[in-house]
């Protein structure tokens, strides 16, 4: 029964922190210096939290609806492109299932975990000015980002299930976009750092997790109408977790596969489609997520709009 309690402590937080799995097409896509963006999101996640086929939890099942808002920017540091990202979900989501063969179901709604994200362009065409972005070639860029998320979100150290995680987490990544001809090719590699949840369920225990490595590629085709489709995977790994001296979860192994669809609208909007779903999972969350976003772009006020080229990237990084 110990062990059984411990193993539902480390693994049901999974539902805090899905978009460890998020798959980002085009992350490190060029663009004019002062381009802004604004976004919203609504997305629809639902699927199963997976446990040791030794322990008594079956049929447990998550789904959440989730409204993101967020802004970026992209500037000029040290002769390179930079960008800025933050963002913020709101979320409602249950949580069902059999423990023991009896019947439990929670609801949760509130503010989850919010991030800033910042990259810097590594190799690649530099800084450049809308004028300059419209008559550069496209080249492989090479960039490096660092994502903070920070424990915003709704949390109760006495509730198991939260829509927050109570801790800090950083995600440093490099990544690399390679144009061949109207298609791009990228490729990432990170790892997800935890600090410790010193309010753990039942309130008081400090929870521990092992770093979570990840992987993403990606292979995004742009079409004469400058929309663009893309195919996505992921892989993330390692992150077991530990509650005050207790023994470790099962290590997660897990993979996912996606698509975006990404279509420009008049006076620089674009709706962005995507879908992804969990091609293997060993342990922890076991999602399918479906996602409409809406983006607005506009320049700096006295810039002049860049003319599109032939097979651009999109005029706001992701």
């Amino acid at each position: 029964m110990r062990r059984l309690f411990i193993v539902l402590l480390a693994v049901l937080p999974a539902i805090g922190t899905s978009r460890a799995q998020e798959l980002e097409p085009r992350a490190y896509s060029a663009s004019p210096v002062g381009t802004n963006f604004v976004l919203a999101a609504f997305g629809d996640t639902r699927g199963e939290i997976l446990f040791d086929p030794s322990i008594p939890l079956t049929d447990v099942h998550a789904s959440l609806l989730h409204a993101t808002v967020g802004y970026g920017r992209s500037f000029a540091f040290l002769g390179r492109q930079a960008v800025f990202l933050g963002a913020i979900p709101y979320i409602y989501g249950h949580v069902e299932g059999q423990v023991l063969e009896q019947s439990r179901r929670v609801e949760r709604s509130g503010f989850g975990d919010a991030r800033v994200k910042m990259s810097f362009q590594l190799a690649g065409p530099g800084a450049l000015t809308p004028e300059e972005f419209a008559r550069a070639p496209r080249r492989t860029i090479v960039g490096t980002s660092l994502t903070v998320q920070a424990p915003t979100g709704e949390y109760d150290g006495t509730k198991l299930i939260n829509l927050g995680t109570n801790r800090w987490a950083f995600k440093p990544e490099v990544g690399i976009s390679v144009p061949v001809g109207r298609w791009y090719l990228d490729g990432y590699a990170g790892v997800w750092f935890f600090t410790v949840n010193h309010d753990f369920f039942p309130g008081g225990n400090d929870r521990r997790q092992d770093p979570l490595a990840t992987l993403q590629a990606h292979a995004s085709y742009t079409f004469a109408s400058r929309a663009w489709l893309a195919l996505d995977a992921t892989w993330y790994g390692g992150g077991e977790a530990t509650v005050n001296d207790g023994p470790p979860s099962t290590r997660q192994n897990n993979t996912r596969l996606g698509a975006t669809f990404s279509v420009p609208l008049p006076h620089r909007q674009a709706l962005k489609l995507s879908a992804a779903t969990g091609a293997s999972a060993r342990v922890g969350s076991d999602f399918d997520t479906y996602i409409v976003a809406w983006q607005i772009t506009w320049l700096d006020r006295g810039t002049r709009r860049p003319e599109p080229s032939g097979a651009p990237a999109d005029a706001a990084p992701h």
